[in-house]
């Protein structure tokens, strides 16, 4: 995500959520439709390559991206839309760290 200037990204962890559906959601925000997929790519690459797995699903839009890998779950939003899911609210009893340089 770092690599291609994805930006405000967090990691939630909701492992001790009973009703989490993931582990892990990471968030971040892309500038463009561009962008949003330049990161999802360079995720499903990069895990593929350093852990040999695929993504369980991925859903692409111009305003929002989820790469799903059961366990983790990462979400690339527009602005306009991370405010509108408003993910870190949903889970508020989420372990939350910030991932920016």
């Amino acid at each position: 995500m770092q690599e291609k200037k994805g930006e405000s990204i967090v990691s939630l962890d909701l492992r001790k959520i009973d009703e989490a559906v993931a582990d892990f959601f990471i968030l971040c925000e892309a500038q463009s439709f561009v962008q949003v997929k330049a990161i999802a790519d360079a995720i499903v690459d990069s895990v593929s390559k350093e852990c040999d797995e695929k993504p369980y699903h991925t859903e692409g839009g111009e305003h929002w991206t989820l790469v799903d890998y059961v366990n983790i779950v990462v979400h690339i939003f527009s602005r306009e839309q991370r405010k509108f899911y408003d993910l870190e609210s949903l889970w508020l009893d989420a372990g939350r760290m910030e991932h920016n340089d």
